[in-house]
C-alpha cells in the first residue's frame, strides 16, 4: 500500500515512456504529421545498422568513454586518498573539487568556451607563455573531442571523489595499521588492503561513470555542437540530431532502443566481472 504512489509515478514516467519509445521504433513516425506514421516493423533497426553516420557515433562515444571514465574513477582514487590525509585547508581543497559538479552544465560550458578560444583563451595564453604552439581546441577535428573529455573531467570528478572518500571512511583503521606493522610499504597496503575493500565501491563509480558517459549531451551541444565535422557527434548527440533536428522520430527511437541495451549490456558484464573476481 505505501508503495502504490512510487510505484505509479514509475510506471508513468519511466515503463510508460519506455514502451512507448520501442512502440515509435517500429513505425516511420512522422513527428510533425502523426497521421502519416507508417508500420514499418524492423526496418529502423535495420536502416540504423548500416548507417555510417551511425557506427560513427559509437565509435565517438566509445572514444568520449575510454578517454573520460578511466581518468575519472582513477584520477579521483588519487585525490580522494589525498584529501582523506590531515593537512591545513583540507576542508577547503574538498569544496573546490566539488563545487564544479553542483554547478549547471550549461553556465561552466560557456566559461569554458571562453578558456578554449584559440585567440585569447587562457589555455592557448599559457601555452604561449611557455612557447608551445597554440590550440584550436573545441575548434580542431583533433582536439575537439579531448576537450569536451578535459571539461567533463573538471565538471564531474568531485562526484567521484565524494564516492571514494565515503568508501574509504568504511575501511577499519586497524586493518591498515596492521599491514604497517607487517612492513608493508604504501603501495603494498593499498593493493593489499585498500584496493580489495574498496572494489564495491569502485564498481559503483566506474558503472555511474560508464553510463554518465554513454549519455553524455549537454558538453557536447553546448561546446561543440556535434563537431567540427561529426568530430564530437556521439550516439546521444546523433538521436537529438535525428529526433529534434530532421524529425526522424521512429528512427530515433530505435536509436534510442539501441543506446539503452549497449548500456545495459555494459553495466551488466561490468558487474558480472567485480563480482567474479571476488567470489
Amino acid at each position: 500500500m505505501y508503495l502504490s504512489p512510487s510505484a505509479l509515478i514509475f510506471l508513468v514516467f519511466t515503463v510508460g515512456p519506455a514502451i512507448f519509445v520501442l512502440y515509435i521504433s517500429l513505425y516511420h513516425w512522422d513527428f510533425l504529421n502523426q497521421m502519416m506514421s507508417t508500420f514499418v516493423g524492423l526496418g529502423n533497426y535495420a536502416q540504423l545498422l548500416q548507417s555510417a553516420d551511425f557506427w560513427h557515433s559509437l565509435w565517438m562515444t566509445l572514444y568520449f568513454v575510454v578517454g573520460s571514465v578511466p581518468v575519472g574513477v582513477f584520477g579521483a582514487l588519487l585525490i580522494a586518498m589525498l584529501l582523506m590525509r590531515p593537512f591545513r585547508g583540507r576542508g577547503l581543497f574538498r569544496l573546490v573539487f566539488f563545487v564544479p559538479y553542483v554547478t549547471p552544465v550549461v553556465a561552466t560550458s560557456i566559461v569554458w568556451l571562453w578558456l578554449f578560444n584559440p585567440q585569447f583563451g587562457l589555455f592557448n595564453e599559457l601555452l604561449q607563455m611557455a612557447h608551445l604552439p597554440t590550440i584550436g581546441w573545441v575548434q580542431s577535428v583533433r582536439f575537439a573531442m579531448p576537450s569536451v573529455i578535459i571539461y567533463t573531467l573538471w565538471h564531474g570528478i568531485g562526484f567521484n571523489v565524494v564516492i571514494f572518500m565515503a568508501g574509504l571512511t568504511t575501511i577499519p583503521s586497524d586493518v591498515g595499521e596492521a599491514a604497517r606493522i607487517d612492513g608493508a610499504t604504501p603501495w603494498q597496503e593499498f593493493w593489499a588492503v585498500t584496493w580489495p575493500l574498496l572494489a564495491p565501491t569502485t564498481l559503483f563509480v566506474v558503472v555511474i561513470n560508464t553510463i554518465g558517459a554513454l549519455q553524455a549531451f549537454t558538453q557536447f551541444f553546448t561546446l561543440t555542437g556535434g563537431g567540427p565535422v561529426n568530430a564530437t557527434t556521439t550516439a546521444s548527440f546523433y538521436l537529438y540530431q535525428q529526433a529534434f533536428v530532421f524529425y526522424h522520430t521512429g528512427y530515433a527511437a530505435a536509436l534510442a532502443v539501441i543506446i539503452f541495451l549497449i548500456t545495459a549490456a555494459l553495466t551488466f558484464v561490468q558487474m558480472r566481472v567485480s563480482r567474479a573476481r571476488h567470489v
